[in-house]
């Protein structure tokens, strides 16, 4: 059976609203053969992410970066799951087989800053991009609920039987 892991860091009843809404589509019953492993960053570790066959991260936008739980998550499985560091200790392309996911993103101003600071990270693991980056701005809908959960189905259904 598959693994999807999600990682994410959600203070707020927005950003919970949101981190739920992509847990239920990834959870949907339609989408079989995938098991939905579900982690706080702070909680997460080198061992769920190389137990897992696809990923899910959600953070909300803070100063313009991502959250420092996630942060920390990518601090503590960075070598550990497989990341690259180029010869200036900066992040390097990874090689290897390419595993999917995807990103979700909460701010009340801007996301700009924090989806490129964790795309950034996650373009040195070896993952690959399966769908394109919710960024949610201000409050959150039917609407966004509704795409929380299709971006859960989608990364679930990548990786279903």
């Amino acid at each position: 059976m598959a693994r999807l892991l999600v990682v994410h860091h959600a203070p707020t009843p927005t950003v919970r609203a949101l981190a739920d809404a992509v847990v239920g589509g990834a959870g949907d019953d339609a989408i079989e053969g995938v098991e939905v492993v579900v982690r706080p960053a702070l909680e997460a570790t080198a061992e769920d992410v190389l137990a897992a066959d696809g990923y899910l991260l959600g953070t909300p936008a803070n100063f313009g970066y991502m959250s420092g739980a996630l942060k920390h998550f990518f601090d503590t499985i960075f070598l550990q799951a497989g990341g690259a560091l180029a010869d200036d200790g900066g992040a390097a392309a990874s090689a290897g087989a390419k595993r999917p996911f995807g990103l979700w993103v909460h701010g009340r101003y801007d996301t700009a800053g924090a989806t490129r600071s964790v795309l950034s990270i996650v373009g040195a693991l070896p993952w690959r991009q399966a769908a394109e980056v919710l960024e949610v701005l201000g409050d959150v809908g039917e609407e966004e609920l509704a795409a929380a959960y299709e971006l859960g189905g989608t990364l679930a259904a990548l990786l279903a039987d």
